[in-house]
């Protein structure tokens, strides 16, 4: 009988475990009939609720989650699919979910997704044609269309959060997305990796005090020397472990036996203490080979879940500090953030101002000069001139301010006036994804991530409020190459 993982995760009585599972370059052979076998273990255990599969994840190719979840499916279990971003525009990502739906695997976590990776001939063309925000939108309608056609079950959609952050920047920006993804339709929330027990606090104080009726499950990983030194190292976007826990976890493992041990009684301590917090469940990750250590972390932590808030101190003060949105619950020796806050010159500041006053001047529908500004966009483009002005005055203004790429559907104004087309690598419109470091962009590390910019700028010009505050829809395709400063005042782009 299929264990129900929605059900499950809305009951505020249940503490839900679930398993991630990873994928490898193989359609057939023994990694995949391992997953298979965990997965079919999990379910004669019956205290695993369902088995989450990544979606290319770091970017490279792997065995799709959908076929391989498809038969985990029929053997009883339930699957959380990842859906990313990353691969297919919203035409294909639109076709998959209606594959999955019709193949009955409706509970999706909907990520932006990794940076593209290496497949054949060197690395692919990277898509994000949407991002998470929007991807849970599409699911929504997709829902509803398909309640109306006779379908009596909505996808369950949930999203992810990276509360592991150091500057104020970066973590005000990830609940600021997070709850931008709730007001989208997120069903549920998982995090991401970390172990800075202030944090795990902060993020679900912070969620109960706004959405309380969503549940948060939080991950929980057996860290192994080789999993400890990526995260270390910033390889596995928006996890962290710190360099005294790396180097923890390599003499722990200097006898495999003992390490191992000391991997399942950390991994157990941080599930029971995650419990304590008021976390709804726990996903645990980095379990490759069978569900022997999955028992012995779940048996552990019947042992010791009464005691939770005696552990409550080995997840603090080892990890990196920056800001914190609350007061920490642990006051322990925290390592200072390494690339604390720096006060930028003007040549930072100087073009939102100007922009903001540029944009209040001509962009203002409903100012003075609306009705001129409009009368001259529908003359040059009813006689074919628009690109006399995009050429002689838009181009030349925007590409050296802010590289534009004349998408037609400008979002500048979201974005503090920076260019989330030429400034994210991800094209991001509703807020940045989990994987900047320290401020830095997960793709070119050697930049600023440009949602750290964002708020640096508002906050600079008083206007921090103003920080992903608008709800922006996707880009319109059918305008690049065009004048959005045409398409603005003749109502064509998302400005509407």
């Amino acid at each position: 009988m299929l264990r129900v993982f929605s059900d499950e995760l809305i009951n505020p009585k249940n503490f839900v475990v679930t398993i991630e599972l990873v994928p490898g370059r193989e359609s057939f052979g023994a990694g995949t009939d391992t997953l298979v076998g965990i997965a079919k273990d999990a379910f004669a255990d019956g205290r695993v609720s369902a088995v989450s599969i990544t979606d290319n994840p770091g970017g490279n190719p792997s065995l799709s989650p959908d076929v391989l979840g498809y038969e985990i499916f029929k053997h009883g279990l339930d699957v959380i699919v990842h859906f990313t971003c990353r691969d297919m525009n919203r035409v294909g990502m639109e076709s998959r979910a209606l594959q999955l739906a019709r193949m009955g695997m409706k509970n999706i976590l909907c990520l932006t997704g990794d940076y593209s990776g290496k497949g054949f001939g060197g690395r692919g063309t990277p898509v994000f044609d949407l991002d998470s925000v929007l991807l849970t939108r599409m699911m929504q309608g997709l829902s509803d269309r398909m309640m109306a056609s006779g379908d009596p079950e909505p996808f369950f959609t949930g999203c992810g959060v990276s509360p592991f952050k150091t500057l104020k920047s970066e973590c005000l920006a990830q609940y600021k997305k997070l709850d931008k993804k709730i007001d989208a339709g997120s069903d549920f929330v998982i995090t991401q990796l970390g172990y800075d027990i202030n944090k795990f606090n902060e993020l679900i104080r912070y969620h109960n005090e706004k959405h309380a009726l969503i549940p948060v499950m939080a991950s929980v990983y057996l860290l192994s020397p080789k999993a400890a030194r990526a995260m270390n190292r910033g390889r596995v976007p928006g996890a962290y472990v710190s360099d005294t826990l790396y180097e923890t976890v390599v003499k722990e493992w200097k006898t495999p036996k003992k390490g191992l041990k000391a991997a399942i009684e950390r991994a157990a301590c941080l599930g029971v203490v995650l419990k304590g917090f008021g976390y709804r469940g726990i996903h645990i990750g980095g379990i490759h080979r069978n569900f022997k250590t999955i028992a012995r972390i779940l048996d552990r932590m019947e042992e010791i879940e009464d005691n939770w808030p005696d552990y409550m101190h080995e997840f603090s003060g080892k990890e990196k500090s920056g800001y914190y949105f609350y007061d920490q619950i642990i006051k322990d020796e925290t390592v200072p953030a390494s690339r604390p806050f720096l006060k930028k010159s003007v040549l930072e500041y100087w073009p939102y101002k100007m922009l903001c006053f540029a944009h209040n001047l001509f962009f203002d529908k409903t100012g003075a000069m609306a009705s001129v500004y409009r009368k001259l966009a529908a003359y040059l483009d009813s006689h074919n001139k628009s690109w006399i002005l995009k050429r002689c005055l838009e181009d030349p203004i925007k590409i050296p301010l802010l590289s534009c790429q004349s998408c037609g559907d400008c979002g500048i104004q979201h974005v503090a006036f920076l260019c989330p087309e030429s400034g994210c690598p991800k094209h991001t419109r509703n807020g940045p994804c989990g994987g900047s470091r320290e401020g830095s962009c997960e793709v070119y590390p050697d930049k600023d991530c440009i949602w750290v910019r964002a708020y640096n700028r508002l906050d600079n010009a008083g206007k921090q409020p103003f920080f992903l505050k608008d709800k922006v829809p996707p880009r319109n395709w059918e305008l690049n190459k065009t004048s959005s400063w045409i398409n603005f005042h003749l109502n064509r782009d998302h400005q509407k």
